[in-house]
């Protein structure tokens, strides 16, 4: 396994000479210029504290698809009620800065460094990162936020503070992601909690055929999302979407 040492050149080697674990190359910078190219070859940086910037390109890959979505009952019950009040990007900061305050798996702690979190913060400031947000009662309750081009969104990180607000916000951002006509959202890496949401491990290869099919598509304007919520608008799949 060869991993590449980024200099201030902005390309990267190409997703398949990644490793076993998917890291790729070590080094760089977090510019706007290098996140957009990173994420338009399907590698994305995750590292902590202390650590060179990794980029990274998983085989396999976890994506989901919006038709494919799945909402189990109880969740759907919370949507009907009408329990959180759902805006978009109207607090990315925020949404970011309660993201890197979870703690992760094994006590690691988290890995959005200070860096992660300004070099987003910029990217929305561009119209390329957006979030989506649950309130309740006035107060932040739930985010999720990531990055849009073409017309695949790369999802990045979810928080909540009361139950059901994150995935509540998931829900929302993927009536969002089918009404604009993204083709899917990225993942990144496999867990139980996507995958009960409909998420699918697809090959290193599919994925990158997809992101070539969806990356010029013009779902992607640059510029910030401003949508009104009614949970009778959102986007319930009819493949059976709403299951246990």
């Amino acid at each position: 396994m060869t991993i590449t040492f980024l200099s201030r050149n902005l390309e990267f080697p190409h997703p398949g000479q990644a490793g076993p674990d998917g890291l790729l190359a070590v080094g760089g910078d977090l510019s706007p210029q290098r996140l957009i190219k990173a994420y338009s070859r399907g590698i994305f940086p995750w590292y902590g504290p202390g650590s060179p910037i990794l980029w990274w390109s998983p085989d396999p890959r976890l994506v989901l698809f919006p038709d494919n979505l799945h909402i189990p009952r109880s969740l759907r019950r919370v949507l009907n009620s009408g329990k959180f009040i759902m805006t978009a990007d109207q607090a990315f900061e925020k949404v970011i800065e309660f993201c890197a305050g979870i703690k992760r798996a094994g006590g690691h702690g988290t890995w959005l460094v200070p860096e992660m979190v300004s070099a987003y913060v910029r990217l929305h400031h561009m119209g390329i990162a957006h979030s989506v947000e649950a309130w309740h009662r006035g107060r932040l309750a739930g985010g999720i936020y990531g990055v849009a081009l073409g017309g695949i969104f790369f999802g990045e990180s979810m928080f909540y503070r009361i139950p059901d607000a994150s995935k509540t916000t998931l829900v929302y951002l993927l009536s969002i992601l089918k009404k604009k006509g993204y083709l899917l959202m990225d993942c990144q890496q496999t867990t139980q909690h996507m995958l009960r949401f409909g998420a699918e491990e697809v090959s290193r290869a599919f994925f990158l055929t997809q992101l070539r099919k969806g990356i010029n598509e013009p779902a992607a304007r640059p510029g910030k999302w401003n949508f009104s919520f009614r949970s009778s608008e959102l986007f319930i799949p009819k493949n059976g979407g709403v299951g246990a």
